[in-house]
């Protein structure tokens, strides 16, 4: 398999969708403190076959379930630090062998928002300093990479000062690293947007920056921030906007994909579906992308990763 930015130089590669909204479809109930977190303890086989799905409908990159696994809200929950671990690493191996060889194992690195349970992902006022931010994002970030997945997926990252934080525990990893904004977040103006992304895009890590769980019409805006150079990596929801008092999704979903066509002509090289967002649409966005001559994204072809 090629490396990364070999591998997206040219073409796209496919995301996978809302591990969460399928888990949901299955009967499980994700309103607790640790959402998919509480399932990856208890019906780790569930996560498995879900992101098989993602396999089968052509995604080349598969995420993990660790993007709400943090210290604090497990310990609350009674797990130690070595525990916590413990479930870092079982979400890797899941996708690992899920993914069978014919898809990458991104690894997620949820923001501090996550795991407080409240929505704050989309206001970023975490009331930390960078440093603080940083002690917090640092261990399992380590942890994550020793589990040897073939990319960390730093996602929905809030605010311009979590941004530097994940730069600087970054640092020394040794693992490629996408930095995904919340470009849904009141922390971000469009000027917060392109400082941030420049700021992602310092890391020497990093290979991808963008945005993701937002509504699609606000690709095309950060798109146009991305630095020149830089790949960038859009992956947004399908339109409906997270209600965090009521932990239910508002508004009538749409088509996620509608401008994939104008998003790979800006520069995306990683694109995909976060909340909201099936199997079903990430068959029909490889069926999209294949159109282009991605022939790489195909159904039929998705076990040839990267040519």
């Amino acid at each position: 398999m090629p490396d990364l930015r070999t591998a997206i130089a040219d073409r796209p590669l496919l995301l996978d969708g809302g591990l969460g909204t399928m888990l949901e479809t299955r009967g499980h109930d994700l309103a607790g403190a640790l959402w998919s977190a509480g399932v990856l303890i208890d019906a780790p086989g569930d996560i498995r076959e879900v992101h098989a799905e993602f396999v089968a409908a052509g995604a080349q990159v598969v995420t993990t379930a660790s993007y709400q696994i943090g210290y604090d809200n497990l310990g609350a929950a009674g797990y130690d630090a070595a525990a916590v671990d413990g479930l870092l690493a079982r979400s890797v191996r899941l996708a690992r062998e899920a993914a069978g060889g014919r898809a990458r194992v991104a690894a997620s690195v949820g923001p501090f928002g996550a795991v407080r349970a409240d929505g704050s992902e989309y206001i970023g006022d975490y009331g930390l300093t960078v440093a603080e931010l940083t002690r917090w994002h640092w261990r399992r970030i380590r942890v994550l990479a020793d589990a040897a997945p073939d990319l960390l997926a730093i996602e929905t990252i809030a605010s311009p000062a979590e941004v530097e934080a994940v730069v600087a525990a970054l640092d020394g990893v040794g693992v490629p690293a996408w930095i995904a904004l919340s470009a849904a977040s009141t922390a971000f103006d469009p000027a917060g947007i392109a400082s941030a992304l420049a700021i992602a895009a310092s890391g020497a890590e990093v290979v991808a920056v963008g945005a993701n769980c937002c509504p699609p019409e606000l690709i095309p805006a950060v798109l146009s921030h991305v630095p020149a150079g830089v790949a960038a990596v859009v992956y947004p929801n399908s339109g409906e906007r997270w209600d965090a008092a009521s932990r239910t999704w508002r508004g009538e979903p749409g088509s996620a994909f509608t401008a994939v066509d104008d998003w790979v002509d800006a520069g995306a090289r990683l694109i995909g579906g976060c909340c909201r967002t099936t199997p079903a649409d990430i068959a029909a966005l490889a069926a999209r992308l294949a159109g282009r001559g991605n022939s790489d994204a195909a159904v039929a072809n998705h076990d040839r990763i990267g040519g």
